[in-house]
């Protein structure tokens, strides 16, 4: 029903940046909750940030001042502007996407991109 598919994952090294983008199937505007998590192996998947319809952003405490998350409902993606990365944030980042399909609250995930930190 909806396809989201990230973008721009790689390796960098610390104190590097990286812009993730999440490019979603159909209007985001249709979305209530727009997010990127993560996963580092042997980890549970975290949410990192997110951003509602109305532009309302949160992050996970580890990632502030140096992530941000935006959306660009004409071009009907999601991105993830991380600066200065640390090894720990090294991960595979998933775009996750909430919305009401007229029944049930329902959420869809991209495929995931690697984010590699290393010097």
């Amino acid at each position: 029903q909806v396809q989201l598919v990230e973008s721009g994952g790689g390796l960098v090294q610390p104190g590097g940046s990286l812009r993730l983008s999440c490019l979603a199937s159909r209007s985001i505007l249709t979305f209530n909750d727009m997010g990127w998590y993560r996963q580092a192996p042997g980890k549970q998947r975290e949410l990192v940030a997110s951003i509602t319809n109305y532009g309302r952003t949160n992050y996970v405490d580890s990632v502030k001042g140096r992530f941000t998350i935006s959306s660009d409902s004409a071009k009907n993606t999601v991105a993830l502007q991380m600066n200065s990365l640390k090894p720990e944030d090294t991960a595979v980042y998933y775009c996750n996407v909430q919305f009401f399909d007229g029944r049930a609250m329902r959420t869809a995930w991209g495929q995931g991109t690697q984010v590699f930190v290393s010097s």
